[in-house]
């Protein structure tokens, strides 16, 4: 009887212990601000916004310089003159507008710029985490950098068709 109890408990940790998942947490911040490679795309892309930024600053301040200007002279300005800077000052700041979002804007050149000098050190550490997962059987490994985030998931343990099913979607 003992010696069925004790198969019966090795029996239930064997499969306990089949069924548990390992996890992992990294930090993956932690991990770019130590590779130089990476250090070195992000002083690229501060030196480059902050050149953007500089060319924008002085655009706003010609703007600013223009906007007084008009407000001053306007008293003394003819209707067809008025006109004529109210029109002027409309395609500068235009311009201001359309070059600040072109650079900074969703998907402008810093964002560009950014996918070309940042992307293949993210790459280059996905892999390894990949590599890892796999070296150590890690069936989830969690990003805390920005908050818990699934950074790899063993494709067995994926269940999304399986909801899709139950519920009826093809």
């Amino acid at each position: 009887m003992k010696k069925f109890f004790l198969l019966a408990a090795i029996s239930l940790t064997l499969a306990a212990s089949l069924q548990a998942q390992k996890y992992a947490v990294i930090d993956t911040k932690y991990i770019l601000d130590k590779m130089p490679e990476y250090k070195t795309a992000q002083k690229q892309l501060d030196d480059i916004a902050a050149v953007w930024q500089k060319d924008i600053d002085r655009m706003q301040a010609e703007l600013d310089k223009m906007y007084k200007d008009f407000e001053a002279e306007q008293v003394m300005l003819s209707d067809d003159l008025k006109k004529k800077r109210e029109d002027q000052l409309f395609v500068k700041e235009k311009t201001l507008r359309d070059l600040q979002k072109s650079r900074f804007g969703f998907e402008g050149e810093l964002f560009k710029k950014r996918q070309e000098l940042i992307k293949p050190v993210q790459d280059k550490v996905y892999n390894a985490v990949q590599k890892l997962a796999v070296q150590r059987g890690y069936d989830f490994i969690l990003d805390k950098s920005e908050g818990i985030t699934v950074i790899f998931a063993d494709p067995k343990l994926e269940k999304s068709d399986d909801v899709l099913r139950e519920l009826g979607v093809k």
